[in-house]
């Protein structure tokens, strides 16, 4: 039976400064001392990748969990991140409840969005941004009473 998503992974260059970053930017907290391999037929297997190696960590904040992971080998084959257009997973979304305070604060953190503000489309007011190293995450405020905020989600939503 499949309950829900447990996690999202996330493939960085610099895990250290994107652990920081996730902490200092949403709250995530370290689950644990982190993890790492390399020359392990297993991973090579699990992964999909073979020759693998790398680290990586898991956080959490709330229910949700990010995996991140720093690869030292083999080296990618793409020189930039995903972009919202490319095919794959593209970016994740973050729930506020002052988008306006809460963009200056991930700016503070290090993220960037260009020279554009956030747009209120009605039920939501969103914008994209981009992390230290580039991946999307869009910040989005939800309008009261409009069907999709989280709290009229977890009411929606079957006990586990």
């Amino acid at each position: 039976m499949i309950r829900g998503i447990h996690h999202i992974g996330m493939n960085c260059r610099d895990l250290e400064r994107m652990k920081r970053f996730y902490c200092d930017a949403f709250g995530f907290e370290p689950v644990d001392d982190g993890f790492a391999w390399a020359g392990e037929p297993v991973m090579d297997h699990i992964v999909d990748v073979p020759g693998s190696a790398a680290r990586g960590c898991m956080l959490r904040a709330g229910s949700c969990y990010i995996e991140m992971f720093e690869y030292s080998s083999p080296p990618s084959d793409l020189s930039r991140p995903l972009r919202p257009n490319d095919r794959g997973y593209t970016h994740f979304c973050i729930d506020v409840t002052d988008i306006e305070a809460d963009i200056a604060h991930l700016e503070a953190c290090g993220m960037t969005f260009g020279d554009r503000t956030f747009v209120d489309v009605g039920h939501v007011s969103t914008l994209y941004g981009y992390d230290p190293e580039g991946n999307v995450i869009e910040v989005q405020q939800c309008a009261p009473a409009n069907g999709f905020t989280l709290e009229e989600l977890r009411e929606r939503a079957p006990a586990l």
